[in-house]
């Protein structure tokens, strides 16, 4: 049995609606219960209630935003990679980008122990631990496609990106071993991902960031649908293939590294959207696969933080663990649904 093929109108109308109905309930959940009427009072300016505004637009909204950007910035980042190296296991996760991310953190956190002291962990502020997880992954991405430069093969490639995460993997467990163990929480807890913990300036810098990918991502098209047909197709289009690749590693180290920097390193998102949407919606335009992965990485990450923040529970589950216990059993009904993958 297999899904049917609703019109491209229908099926984006019904994941905006999907999209805003997540958003209002990511609002409305929590360990305190929010009305939906008191939460349409604090956006008109007529409640009354202090604290309940003060949870909405100091820590809620914030974080449903950051979800928003989170979900739809892996998702993307993740689409990019796939069409680049036409491989469906391609991703920022199998090809060390975030690998090369938490090595940055790692070292502004850790580094200054195995340095006998110096202080390195003074500098692991939130702006720092951008810069170093933006550089690290787009040192280690830049590795990999200067290899591919070289080795022609995409499972190589793919080969080779694991093995420079497994070096990047390396450096940290050695950093951990030299560590005192304030430093190892500090790293251990960035490591479960976090999406309740940007102040508005914080997340304005995330935003700017996030544009300026999602902005090279969407010039990138034509490039990303001549690359499925080949090079030598896009070649004959009169498209320069090293400013279009260069363009995609960019747009995809601007997403991936920055967000894993702001919220830690968060798996299944940018290796799964692209496959559910594809299945979904049955095409590899990319001028349709775009947008719609952009609201299916969205939403998806608005369940995910719903389920993970335990509503009316003091408690809040990692959001690494909720992405793959949700998202992995989604993929896999769809593929055994549709037989084969679509690509």
């Amino acid at each position: 049995m297999k899904l049917p093929v609703l019109p491209y109108p229908v099926l984006f109308s019904g994941l905006f609606i999907g999209l805003v109905f997540c958003f209002v309930l990511n609002l409305s959940l929590g360990s305190v219960s929010i009305p939906n009427k008191a939460l349409l009072d604090i956006f008109t300016g007529n409640s009354q209630h202090l604290s309940w505004r003060h949870i909405v637009l100091d820590y809620r909204l914030p974080k449903a935003l950051t979800t928003i950007i989170v979900g739809s910035g892996l998702g993307i980042s993740g689409l990019l990679m796939q069409t680049l190296f036409r491989n469906p296991l391609a991703g920022p996760f199998v090809l060390g980008i975030t690998s090369g991310a938490s090595l940055g953190v790692a070292i502004v956190t850790m580094g200054g122990s195995l340095l006998g002291g110096i202080g390195l962990g003074i500098l692991a502020s939130q702006w720092s631990s951008v810069i170093a997880a933006t550089l690290g992954s787009f040192l280690v991405l830049l590795s990999v496609v200067l290899v591919s430069v070289k080795v022609r093969d995409t499972m190589a490639i793919l080969i080779i990106g694991l093995m420079f995460g497994s070096i990047s993997s390396a450096v940290v467990n050695v950093l951990s071993y030299f560590s005192s163990a304030e430093e190892l929480q500090q790293y251990f807890f960035w490591g479960f991902g976090s999406l309740g913990t940007l102040s508005w300036q914080e997340l304005s810098l995330l935003a700017l960031v996030y544009t300026i990918g999602l902005l090279i991502s969407i010039s990138a098209i034509k490039t990303l649908n001549s690359l499925l047909l080949g090079d030598n197709y896009a070649k004959s289009l009169g498209l320069n293939l090293k400013r279009g690749r260069l363009r995609i590693i960019i747009a995809t180290s601007l997403l991936a590294g920055t967000l894993t920097a702001f919220t830690g390193p968060i798996a299944f998102i940018g290796l799964a959207i692209p496959h559910i949407t594809r299945q979904v919606f049955k095409t590899s335009n990319h001028k349709i696969l775009l947008p719609a992965v952009f609201l299916f990485g969205a939403i998806v990450m608005l369940i995910c933080d719903s389920i993970a923040q335990l509503p009316n529970s003091d408690y809040t589950l990692p959001i690494n663990a909720i992405t793959a216990l949700i998202g992995g059993p989604i993929v896999i009904w769809l593929l055994v649904k549709q037989r084969k993958m679509v690509f």
